[in-house]
């Protein structure tokens, strides 16, 4: 069960117009900080990430399962599952042998999944099979938020920032 105020973020993210996987994203946080507390671990960084979709789904974000060959058959499944589970009304049926076999099992893992070094290795690995131009669409958007809400002068010297590090990079012959 979403903590009550991850159920807020998430309802507040749907009321400012956000996408699914931003209101998601919320329950993605949610599970990373259980992990990090030592509630349970989890096996790899996608498992906890991939807890915390089925849970967003759970609770009702209009997050569509996987496109067919993008993932496996039994894990567009589980999603389809979780998604149907989530829009229709009414509580759920929950096995407690089930339920508690399941945190049993999490407890025995690893808490290092939610590492930050962890969370960066997986985005990282996500962002090159993107490919460049979506790598670089994605940056476009991030940088258009950042700008949003940063005065003339702070834009100004991360501007000058950037192009000492660019400058730098040229002389010593490393080019990213």
């Amino acid at each position: 069960m979403p903590e009550k105020k991850t159920l807020e973020r998430a309802r507040r993210d749907r009321r400012q117009g956000k996408s699914a996987s931003t209101q998601a994203g919320e329950f993605v946080r949610e599970e990373m900080h259980h992990v990090r507390e030592g509630r349970h671990g989890a096996r790899s960084t996608k498992q906890a990430i991939a807890i915390g979709l089925s849970k967003a789904r759970r609770a009702g974000v209009k997050l569509k399962p996987p496109a067919r060959g993008s993932t496996s058959a039994r894990t567009r499944a589980n999603a389809t599952r979780a998604y149907r589970a989530g829009q229709t009304n009414g509580r759920h049926h929950v096995n407690p042998r089930r339920s508690k076999a399941v945190r049993r099992a999490l407890q025995h893992e690893g808490h290092s999944a939610a590492s930050h070094a962890a969370l960066a290795r997986q985005a990282h690995r996500q962002a090159v099979q993107r490919g460049p131009v979506r790598r670089r669409a994605s940056a476009k958007r991030g940088a258009r938020t950042r700008l949003a809400h940063q005065s003339h002068a702070e834009r100004s010297r991360i501007a000058r920032k950037a192009a000492r590090t660019r400058s730098r990079a040229r002389s010593h012959g490393s080019r990213r």
